[in-house]
């Protein structure tokens, strides 16, 4: 997030787009209904009306896969009617041009074509983000799993930067992320192209400083694999060795039969857990890990904020924290990490390494922990980002991008749009949460979310069973209709093994960050 939760009770205005906060992200949820409530506005733009709808000053029902058009309809109007801020694209930002020059090929007639609403609505839109400033930005996965995921995201940061909204407090562009520490994990260098604090593996210098520090040589100046990469490598053997580091991946990757392959044709398979899973099936070794509890170190959350996690109780059996077991693998390899604490890792290395982070010590973390960038002890961390219009890269770069529609799209065969996502009971593949009764008593099974006009036409009951299939499988759950979701969508979660939605889901791609369409596959209902 380039902004921060305690800014939300102060918004005037928001514009949530693909993203259903209320069961995906219920605190940050909460954080939104309190300032409407408090008068703030609220623009909902998502293909179903989730419950986030009955707080919304307005309601935008696009297509699934159109988030592009739509923007680009938004901007062809701010600039128009000369509605977007002028002051702020002229002294921060550049190739302003190229982005108009783009957004003119989308006039509202054609975006709400693509979109599946009226013209007037993109322009009813746009004009009631031009009359509120600040307006905060919110997306999640509705974004970024999409095949064209970059360009989604690349267009919310252009709108905000054409409205002014970026560098001020309740504006920016704010992701919230899916899973507790995904931010951490990013942070600490969790990606194939970066080193710890994003700095970027193919910089030369940044290779010398990590290679003085690690006491080695020759780190690689390529980028590395992504995990499509790495499980189309056990297939061909270009990768031999695979270390699973908390991740079910056999239940949350698209198109579960070809993962299940593509895990079964490792030729060592290592798997680091809490529990044994679906994945763990298919491990050579499994190494249980500590869980959050059972752990001392730190977390960072959406808005960049690093907080202290402290031990509440020891870990069972032979379970250790995760860093132990890293160091132990290594210690075996003949490698000595002197570090024996999470504080020591933290203050010892990354604090030093990471420029971003270098004033962040566990010492001054007690309280309410410190949002990075914090770069020395006196620093008192940053609330938003991008102050004054002031970029990492210097100037705002407008970065015109094309609508692409998805992969797959509806057909005579497959004549219904399914999209995927988080329900509120549960916690993606239930590693934790199926092991608790009561949220099993609330929601015990899978269901498919269909219309009512779909329901209808197809002669389906609430309740009843019926086959869900994709040209990749099928499964068998009940139907649950519900106004939620428009006529030819359906919408299921991958809570539940056997009627995951990933049996069903596309493995296609974004070029760029190789993450899946999870929210976009062509399927077909039949009663049971």
């Amino acid at each position: 997030m380039t902004n921060s939760f305690n800014e939300f009770a102060k918004a005037r205005m928001f514009l949530v787009i693909g993203s259903n906060m209320t069961e995906a992200h219920p605190v940050a949820a909460t954080f939104l209904k309190n300032a409407v409530m408090n008068g703030a506005k609220l623009i909902m733009v998502d293909p179903r009306k989730h419950k986030l709808a009955d707080f919304a000053d307005l309601h935008v029902p696009i297509r699934v896969g159109s988030d592009i058009a739509f923007i680009n309809g938004l901007m062809h109007v701010l600039i128009t009617e000369d509605l977007y801020d002028r002051k702020f694209v002229n002294s921060c930002t550049v190739d302003f041009d190229a982005l108009k020059e783009k957004v003119m090929e989308y006039p509202p007639e054609r975006a709400a074509e693509i979109c599946g609403i009226d013209a007037e609505m993109i322009c009813d839109t746009a004009r009631r983000l031009a009359a509120v400033k600040p307006v905060m930005l919110c997306y999640t996965l509705g974004i970024t799993e999409h095949t064209c995921g970059r360009n989604n995201v690349v267009s919310t940061a252009n709108l905000q930067m054409l409205l002014g909204n970026m560098g001020v407090e309740c504006g920016g562009v704010n992701p919230l992320r899916g899973q507790n520490n995904v931010q951490g994990a990013c942070d600490m260098g969790a990606l194939p192209n970066v080193f710890p604090g994003y700095q970027k593996v193919t910089d030369a210098d940044a290779r010398a400083k990590f290679e003085a520090a690690w006491g080695v040589k020759d780190l690689p100046g390529e980028n590395g694999l992504m995990i499509p990469q790495m499980m189309d490598g056990l297939v061909d053997g270009k990768v031999r060795g695979f270390y699973i580091f908390g991740e079910n991946l056999a239940n949350t990757e698209p198109d579960i039969r070809k993962v299940e392959h593509e895990l079964a044709s490792a030729e060592f398979l290592v798997c680091q857990d809490i529990f044994m899973t679906e994945t763990t099936k298919f491990a050579h070794v499994v190494l249980p890990a500590a869980a959050w509890s059972e752990n001392d170190g730190t977390f960072t959350n959406s808005e960049r904020r690093v907080s202290r996690v402290r031990t509440a109780s020891p870990a069972p059996g032979d379970a250790k924290p995760n860093w132990w077991i890293f160091r132990e693998i290594a210690r075996r390899m003949g490698q000595h990490w002197p570090s024996d604490s999470g504080q020591a890792i933290w203050d010892d290395e990354i604090s030093v390494l990471a420029p971003q982070l270098c004033g962040i010590k566990y010492a001054r973390i007690e309280g309410n922990g410190l949002q990075w960038p914090c770069p020395n002890e006196e620093h008192p961390g940053t609330c938003f980002l991008h102050k004054e219009g002031q970029f990492t890269c210097g100037l705002g770069i407008f970065i015109p991008v094309d609508w692409t529609p998805p992969a797959e799209v509806a057909d005579e065969k497959y004549p219904l749009v399914l999209s995927t996502g988080r329900r509120l009971t549960h916690y993606h593949t239930r590693t934790q949460t199926g092991r608790c009764e009561g949220l099993n008593d609330i929601l015990g099974e899978e269901t498919a979310d269909i219309s009512y006009a779909d329901a209808s036409a197809l002669g389906i009951a609430q309740g009843e069973m019926i086959k869900v299939s994709s040209r990749r499988g099928e499964v068998q759950v009940k139907a649950n209709v519900t106004h939620e979701v428009p006529e030819g969508m359906v919408w299921m979660a991958f809570h539940f093994r056997e009627a995951c939605a990933n049996w069903l889901t596309n493995p296609a791609f974004d070029p760029i960050t190789l993450t899946a369409e999870y929210k976009a596959c062509a399927v077909r209902i039949d009663k049971n």
